[in-house]
C-alpha cells in the first residue's frame, strides 16, 4: 500500500465516524470563539503578531550562536546539556541517564518532541515505566493512541468515552462521567505516582540562551511537579526553541496562550535555571537538557522554508483548518497533524514517505491568517507541492523531491500548457470541448464521494452565461 493509499483510507474512516467529527465541531468552535474574544483590537493583535515574528526571526538568524550561548550559561548553572541528531540518539541519551541512576519509573509531562521521538515505547521496551502526568496525554495512554492535536491531545474524545476508559483501567473508582469528577479521579491516581518517580520529564516551551533558563507552559500543575517533585529531572526540545534574551519571552508567551486555548495567561509559568542547591528544600538533584536537531538545521538552510522553524507550537492553525476539523489529527498519521504538520513533517521525514500530506490543504489561507508568528502557511506548503512533483531536484530540495511526480499528470499538464499557449488551438479545444461536454463521466470521483454533484439545468446554465456577459458556445 503506498503512502496515497494509506492517507486516504484513513480520511475515509474519518468521515465516516460521525461521533469523532461532532467531537471536533463542539471543541474547535469552543476554541476559535474564545481565541477572538482575547483580540478585541485588530491592530494590537497584528502589532504583537509582528513582534513575536521578529523575535522568532531574529532567534532562527543567529541559532548556532544562541545555542552555544546556551550550552554555556546552562552549564555554568549546573545544568547537563546533551546534543542530539536523531530521535534514536535522544531516547538513547535518555536511557543512559536513567540507567546509570537506576530509574525504573518516570512521570512525564507533555511533550510534543518526545512523541516524535516515540520515547515512551522506547523505554518501556528497556524495562524503565512510565506515566504521562498530563491528564489529557494519560487518556490516550490508557487508550494506547498517540495525540490528535498539539496543545489538547485527546480533544477527538467526549466525556462518555473518557469515563469509559477509567471505568476499564481504574474500576476500584466509582462511575461518572462529570468532568470535575474524572478529573479528581485522575489527580488522585497521578499525585500518589510523583512521590515514588525516579526521574520527570518534560518538554521546553523556551530556552533563553542570555540566562540558561528553560520555560514550560502548561494548566494542570502536573508539569511543575514532573520537574520538581522527583530527584532527576530530563528537559527535551528542538533546537529551534531557543531564544535570545530573557525580554523575548513575554510577547511570545502572550500570543501564544491567547492563540493555543483563549486564554489571557496560562496557569501555570515555569523557570528552571538550575538544580536544587543546598540549603533549599526542594527540587532535583540533576537537570538536563537534550537538544535535538532531527532535520532542524537543514530545514534553517533553506531560504525560503525555514520560516518553519518559527512555529511556537500553539495549535492555532489546526482549530481553524477546515480540513483538520473534519477529519482530525489521526487521519495525518503522522506526529505534528494539522497545517503546521503538512508543513514541518515532509520536510523532517521525507516527501517519498509523507509528501500525501500536501493534498489535505484547500488553500483557503485561514491557517496563515492566524498564526501568531505570521508564518506563511499556505504558500510553503504550495511550495512542497510542487517540490513533490519536481522532475530535477533543486540544490536545497527535500528529501524525496520529486517522489510523486506521475508521467501521465506530467504530460496533462505539458498538454494544456501547449494548448492555452496557442490563441487558435484553444478556440478548437474549446470548441469541441463544449459540445461534447455531454459525453463526459457522470461523476467527478473525488468530489462527488462525499458530497453531491450541482446539477443546474441546461437552461439555467445559460442564463448564468448570459448574465456574466459569455457566450454561450
Amino acid at each position: 500500500m503506498n503512502q496515497y493509499q494509506a492517507f486516504y483510507q484513513r480520511i475515509d474512516k474519518a468521515l465516516h465516524n460521525d461521533q469523532l467529527r461532532r467531537n471536533f465541531r463542539s471543541a474547535m468552535d469552543g476554541i476559535r470563539e474564545r481565541r477572538l474574544a482575547q483580540f478585541p483590537d485588530d491592530r494590537q493583535l497584528q502589532a504583537l503578531r509582528y513582534r513575536a515574528k521578529g523575535i522568532r526571526n531574529r532567534s532562527l538568524s543567529r541559532q548556532a550562536e544562541l545555542l552555544e550561548q546556551l550550552e554555556a550559561k546552562l552549564t555554568e548553572n549546573g545544568i547537563q546539556v546533551h546534543w542530539a541528531e536523531t530521535p534514536l540518539q535522544a531516547n538513547a541519551l535518555i536511557h543512559e541517564i536513567l540507567e546509570a541512576e537506576q530509574a525504573t519509573f518516570v512521570v512525564k509531562g507533555k511533550s510534543m518532541v518526545s512523541e516524535e521521538t516515540d520515547l515512551n515505547h522506547y523505554l518501556e521496551q528497556r524495562g524503565i515505566e512510565v506515566i504521562e502526568s498530563d491528564l489529557g496525554e494519560y487518556i490516550l495512554q490508557m487508550a494506547q493512541e498517540p495525540p490528535s492535536h498539539i496543545i489538547v491531545p485527546a480533544i477527538h474524545k467526549n466525556r462518555f468515552e473518557v469515563a469509559e476508559l477509567f471505568q476499564k483501567f481504574h474500576p476500584e473508582q466509582p462511575y461518572t462521567d462529570d468532568v470535575d469528577e474524572l478529573t479528581g479521579c485522575a489527580r488522585q491516581v497521578l499525585r500518589k505516582k510523583f512521590a515514588y518517580a525516579d526521574a520527570g520529564i518534560s518538554g521546553v516551551n523556551f530556552a533563553v540562551a542570555e540566562t540558561g533558563t528553560l520555560c514550560l507552559v502548561e494548566n494542570e500543575g502536573n508539569g511543575r511537579l514532573s520537574t520538581t517533585a522527583p530527584r532527576i529531572h530530563i528537559a527535551i526540545t528542538g533546537i529551534e526553541k531557543v531564544v535570545e534574551k530573557l525580554s523575548d519571552v513575554p510577547p511570545l508567551l502572550e500570543i501564544l496562550t491567547k492563540s493555543a486555548t483563549g486564554q489571557p495567561i496560562t496557569t501555570y509559568f515555569n523557570m528552571i535555571s538550575r538544580p536544587r542547591q543546598p540549603g533549599e528544600k526542594d527540587g532535583p538533584e540533576q537537570v538536563h537538557l537534550v537538544l535535538l536537531d532531527n532535520g532542524r538545521s537543514r530545514i534553517r538552510r533553506n531560504e525560503e522554508l525555514v520560516d518553519t522553524l518559527r512555529c511556537i507550537r500553539c495549535g492555532s492553525c489546526m482549530n481553524h483548518c477546515p480540513v483538520y476539523v473534519h477529519v482530525g489529527g489521526h487521519a495525518y498519521g503522522t506526529t505534528y497533524p494539522g497545517p503546521i504538520g503538512i508543513l514541518l513533517e515532509p520536510q523532517r521525514l521525507g516527501i517519498d514517505k509523507v509528501g500525501s500530506l500536501t493534498s489535505a490543504c484547500t488553500l483557503c489561507g485561514a491557517c496563515g491568517e492566524v498564526c501568531p508568528v505570521r508564518i506563511p502557511l499556505p504558500k510553503l506548503i504550495n511550495r512542497l507541492r510542487a517540490e513533490s512533483v519536481e522532475a530535477k531536484p533543486s540544490e536545497n530540495g527535500l528529501p524525496g523531491t520529486g517522489a510523486l511526480r506521475s508521467r501521465n499528470e506530467a504530460l496533462i499538464w505539458k498538454l494544456w500548457q501547449h494548448i492555452y499557449a496557442r490563441p487558435r488551438i484553444y478556440r478548437a479545444f474549446k470548441y469541441l470541448a463544449t459540445r461534447l461536454r455531454r459525453i463526459k463521466p457522470p461523476l467527478s470521483k473525488g468530489w462527488t464521494r462525499y458530497r453531491p454533484i450541482p446539477t443546474p439545468s441546461s437552461k439555467s446554465l445559460s442564463e448564468l452565461a448570459r448574465q456574466q456577459g459569455y457566450d454561450d458556445e
